[in-house]
């Protein structure tokens, strides 16, 4: 008898839910917001759910969801364009030196990350002297983004130019990894930014406004729509393609920076090998099953036949780059990650540095109270999450960190 590769969760309410997440856990909370989008009017098929699937503000981490004539904006999120880089370089690990930690702190030293002064004037992860290649990639930025503040002036209080090319903070970070056969690769996870908070935040609220406006009830007020055809769907379109834009060239930058920086500390290399640069918090038009829809990845990677992906696990597990197998049924996508088994609340009360420490040996990277929310534990067996989801892609690469910098 053959084994379907994936769960259905099915509601008379709504659309049926395929779930890719066999010999994975899903919690209770996850599958409730599941079954709230399932429910509605405008999904195309079913909702898609990838093995990390997991709660998310707003809608579940781990959802693909194919909409007709409607876009949700918090099932894309306020960190809008989030996503991975990662370069295959000409070194081995013969070239890294035998002590990691100077090179951590030349990396560290030329990528601004984390947070601090409320965000203000003195954060650190933010330009102070803003560099003339951001100022160059600004300018090719700028007027979409001007148009979209004279029209939506909230959208321009804050950073902008002065987060391009940083890191931030929670789960991005800049990894450098050896593969399978020891060469070094280059990693990094990170999105829009400030910019993009606001914007998703800003259109997330307009979108609940308009619900309470037109009296529509939803099993979810994180489930507020914006229709197709109205002001604020064009705007919010015109917006969120703009911050995935700025998301994509965040990484690029940063990327340079790394290796500007690893160039300084003494190691000389070609990054061009393997580049692959890709979102997993977006929206995108696509075709599906014959019909054009739009398709919000949140917490999700392409998966078209022959796309290349990044699979990162956590700070102390394998990450990996995949080759997607063009699955239909999961709206050609796979999982963006090991996703997490627990709040960040519960990975602080449950381990201790000492737990941190021992799950990172090896690595260079913080072993502070700061990233106990980050230490591996706190996030699902990637083993299991790949296992789950062999149908969608194939791994091409399979890496393992030796320096991990974290916002």
């Amino acid at each position: 008898m053959c084994h379907m590769p994936y769960n259905v969760i099915s509601d008379t309410d709504g659309v049926p839910i395929k779930s890719w997440t066999v010999g994975v856990p899903v919690e209770p909370a996850a599958e409730r917001q599941l079954r709230n989008i399932a429910k509605m009017p405008f999904i195309h098929k079913w909702v898609a759910a990838m093995p990390d699937v997991h709660w998310g503000m707003g809608a579940t981490v781990g959802s693909v969801i194919a909409t007709k004539g409607a876009i949700i904006p918090a099932a894309v999120g306020v960190d809008i364009g989030c996503g991975m880089m990662a370069v295959q370089t000409t070194l081995d690990a013969s070239h890294l030196p035998d002590s990691l930690g100077p090179l951590r702190a030349a990396i560290e030293q030329a990528v601004p990350h984390g947070r601090t002064d409320n965000g203000g004037r003195n954060d650190r992860g933010a330009w102070g002297n803003v560099p003339e290649r951001q100022e160059e990639v600004w300018t090719r930025m700028r007027d979409e983004y001007e148009a979209l503040v004279a029209k939506h002036p909230r959208l321009g209080r804050g950073n902008d130019l002065t987060h391009l090319g940083t890191l931030g903070t929670g789960n991005h970070f800049i990894e450098v990894c050896l593969d399978e056969a020891d060469h070094v690769w280059l990693m990094l996870h990170s999105g829009s930014r400030g910019v993009g908070n606001r914007i998703g935040a800003y259109f997330i609220e307009l979108a609940r406004q308009d619900m309470r406006r037109w009296f529509i009830n939803l099993p979810d007020i994180d489930l507020a729509y914006l229709p197709q055809g109205t002001e604020h769907f064009n705007d919010y379109m015109k917006a969120v393609h703009w911050a995935q834009q700025f998301a994509k060239w965040n990484r690029k930058l940063m990327m340079e920076q790394v290796i500007d920086a690893m160039a300084q500390a003494g190691l000389e290399f070609d990054a061009t090998r393997q580049v692959v640069n890709c979102h997993h918090n977006y929206v995108a038009t696509e075709k599906h099953y014959g019909e054009e829809v739009m398709v919000t990845r949140k917490g999700a990677v392409r998966a078209r036949t022959d796309d290349l992906g990044i699979i990162p696990g956590s700070m102390g597990a394998q990450s990996f780059i995949v080759r997607g197998k063009g699955n239909a049924e999961s709206f050609t996508s796979c999982s963006h990650g090991a996703g997490r088994a627990m709040s960040r609340a519960e990975a602080k009360r449950r381990f201790t540095l000492e737990d941190h420490a021992a799950a990172t040996a090896g690595i260079e990277c913080r072993k502070d109270a700061d990233v106990i929310d980050e230490t591996p534990a706190a996030y699902k067996p990637i083993s299991a999450v790949m296992a789950a989801q062999s149908d969608l892609v194939e791994v091409v690469h399979t890496l393992r960190q030796v320096v991990c910098v974290k916002g």
